[in-house]
C-alpha cells in the first residue's frame, strides 16, 4: 500500500512513507501500526447512519 510523503507529527519535517515506513528518518519517531479494525468500524458506522436516515425517510 502506498502512503506517500507525509508530516512527521514529532519533528515536522516531510518522509517518504514508503521508503520509511515504520521510523522517521530524522527524528526516530515511530509511527503507530495501521490496524484494519478501525477502517471496518468506519465504514459499519457510515452504512447504519445511511440506514438510519433512509429509515427514518420513509
Amino acid at each position: 500500500m502506498a502512503r506517500g510523503i507525509v508530516e512527521c507529527p514529532s519533528c515536522a519535517l516531510d518522509v517518504d512513507r514508503d521508503k520509511h515506513p515504520d521510523v522517521c528518518p530524522y527524528c526516530g519517531y515511530e509511527y503507530p501500526e495501521e490496524k484494519p479494525t478501525k477502517r471496518i468500524t468506519a465504514v459499519l458506522f457510515i452504512v447504519l447512519m445511511l440506514l438510519f436516515v433512509f429509515a427514518t425517510a420513509c
